[in-house]
């Protein structure tokens, strides 16, 4: 007998890839796009990644609200956002089909569970006909995959529920792309074993659905081309995937080691910080502290009773809570100590929507208490810079004595990149020594001139009682005071202690021409979205460059210089217009915004619509 084997199916290679996966809250949707993220870091390839979560806890099953999306983009070059839009979308039921569909170019790959697509289901999602029979997907390469069912197949035997088998089928869905991607299973299947070692048969089961799902792809004939992203050229090192929130516990972590401080955490849950709570409290034994306190007024205190001890003090939340913490933050301000306030912006205001993006609480941290009360303000541009800025934001607050706020947001927090772990050993110190008695009397608002930091006096040190607390304090002595002439020179002093840190803090930098038609300015997580805006303009031959803050408070001392050298500015922002307002007021010029506050990151393509705009109206001027 001649046994005759099947050709093997053409590779098409692409550069760039973006795939969304997108079910039910239940569904697993942000496990599957972790571990194909995680497989496609360990072949290599460049990524970058966008969880999308429910705003609502326990949203219907199968309802708009309840829909649960990942996106990640994977790429044999250096990318700086998880794409404008997908290449492929796993649809799991209708809806999340309908509420992702409108972001798919006409021509995209369309992989649904068409088991889903019940009458139920299609009734809960408004689905007034059938999208599978009614001709309404026609624009798109679509792929009906009775994925629930088939999966179901590859358990049998098993001692599950059917509702317990179900919850594997997200597993089937992965191992497709697997096959079609030419991605490994081996990390997935390791991580499975060692997350369900104490369920065997759970374990069993997701190994059974990955590895179906895997030949489903090499076995039917609906597919007609593997696709094929190389690996990319990044710089050498020892790389590891890592989200916004991970990277700024290992930050604030390594700063306390840099300072051979204690760290000490407190914190009340809130999305999307809560995470930041959950990492660091695995660190007990690097001597971490944390403490889950009754609010956010609790939390901020202990972090300052924390602080008054000698610790390194840190705190976090998002755009609420930072309110309830504002009359602490004001209080850190009078006694200056050194403090960390981690701000995990959200969209807003109020309680807003929850696991959505923005990037509005600026000018709530910078004026947002009573009186003048000045914060160093940093802000992270990608989730691996959250590691450097955390060391960069506790090296302020010991060295200047000061609180600090440390500005991340939802879409940092919970994106990922490749990011190459550092060498701790040589990083540089960032130790400040505690005040020591010098036999005369204390005085504990004597200051550094240099920096117009005041001595850190740890309770207990003989010789060294002093007063401390919310009242205005005596110049020197630190004695309650109601003198009007030493208030306002207090005032002064404080502003200047932290307008004087601008002179120990890096340069803005510009990326393209130091001078030509356009600037593009920005903070935070916009970085990836101007960036590629720019690199995009800049290889078409326009005269456009990008600078990004990750000082905000205060402006590195070039700012203004770098403003002037291009003939428009142009600040695009998630939010609706905060940094545009702070440029404007301070170097007087005439800078344009460019808002958006929907929720989601900026898409390249509108930035660069906008830049066009803008370059546009200058040619006709």
């Amino acid at each position: 007998m001649t046994i005759t084997k099947e050709p093997e199916l053409p590779s098409q290679e692409l550069e760039r890839v973006t795939i969304r996966f997108a079910g039910d809250s239940g569904d697993g949707m942000q496990l599957t796009g972790t571990q194909f993220t995680r497989t496609a870091a360990v072949f290599g390839n460049d990524i970058s990644t966008l969880p999308d979560f429910p705003a609502e806890i326990r949203a219907p099953a199968g309802s708009l609200p309840g829909v649960s999306g990942f996106q990640i983009s994977f790429s044999s070059t250096e990318i700086h956002t998880p794409g404008d839009a997908p290449d492929v979308l796993v649809a799991m039921n209708p809806a999340a089909l309908k509420t992702n569909i409108g972001d798919l170019p006409a021509g995209g790959a369309l992989i649904v569970n068409s088991d889903a697509f019940t009458q139920a289901n299609l009734n809960k999602a408004a689905y007034a006909a059938n999208p599978l029979t009614d001709g309404s997907l026609k624009a798109y390469t679509t792929f009906e995959i009775p994925i629930s069912s088939l999966n179901e197949r590859s358990l049998e035997g098993l001692d599950m529920t059917t509702k317990q088998k179900d919850l594997t089928k997200n597993f089937f869905a992965l191992g497709i792309m697997f096959w079609l991607y030419e991605r490994s299973m081996d990390p997935t299947l390791g991580w499975i074993d060692s997350k369900f070692s104490a369920r065997p048969v759970v374990a069993e089961a997701n190994k059974r659905a990955l590895r179906a799902g895997y030949a489903f792809g090499e076995t039917t004939e609906m597919f007609h081309t593997h696709y094929r992203v190389r690996p990319a050229k990044l710089a050498p090192g020892t790389y590891r995937n890592i989200t916004g929130n991970e990277a700024t516990a290992l930050g604030f972590l390594t700063a306390s080691k840099l300072a051979d401080r204690q760290l000490f955490y407190g914190s009340y849950p809130i999305t999307p910080a809560s995470d930041i709570l959950h990492q660091l409290s695995g660190y007990k034994t690097f001597g971490v502290k944390t403490f889950q306190a009754e609010d956010e007024i609790a939390a901020i205190g202990a972090a300052i009773g924390a602080s008054y001890g000698g610790a390194l003090g840190l705190t976090a939340s998002s755009g609420p809570g930072i309110a309830l913490k504002t009359e602490a933050m004001g209080l850190a301000v009078m006694v200056e100590l050194p403090l960390v306030v981690i701000d995990v912006q959200r969209a807003g205001p109020s309680t807003g929507m929850p696991t959505k993006n923005e990037q509005a609480d600026l000018l709530q941290v910078m004026f947002g208490r009573n009186s003048d009360s000045p914060i160093p303000i940093v802000a992270p541009a990608t989730p691996g810079e959250c590691f450097d800025l955390a060391i960069e934001a506790a090296r302020i607050a010991l060295k200047y004595m000061t609180p600090v706020v440390y500005l991340s947001d939802a879409f940092l927090a919970t994106g990922s990149e490749p990011w190459p772990i550092p060498d701790v050993a040589s990083l540089p110190t960032i130790a400040v020594p505690n005040a020591a008695a010098d036999g005369g009397i204390f005085q504990p608002y004597l200051r550094d001139p240099q920096t117009l930091a005041r001595p850190w006096a740890v309770p207990g040190t003989a010789g060294l009682e002093h007063r401390i607390g919310g009242l205005e304090k005596a110049d020197g002595s630190g004695n309650v005071s109601y003198d009007p002439d030493n208030h306002h020179k207090m005032q002064m002093l404080r502003q200047q202690k932290v307008a004087g840190i601008a002179g120990d803090i890096a340069p803005l930098e510009v990326m393209g021409p130091e001078r030509g038609e356009l600037l593009m300015l920005g903070w935070g997580s916009t970085y990836g979205a101007i960036r590629s805006a720019a690199e995009r303009l800049q290889a078409e031959g326009r005269s456009v460059a990008h600078a990004h803050l990750r000082h905000l408070n205060p402006f590195p001392t070039n700012t203004e210089s770098v403003l002037r050298n291009y003939r428009r500015v142009l600040i695009p922002e998630v939010n609706l217009g905060q940094l545009l307002l702070l440029v404007r007021a301070r170097y007087l010029i005439d800078a344009v915004g460019y808002d958006r506050v929907r929720g989601k990151p900026f898409r390249i393509a509108e930035i660069v619509e906008e830049a066009e705009r803008v370059l546009a109206e200058n040619e006709s001027t």
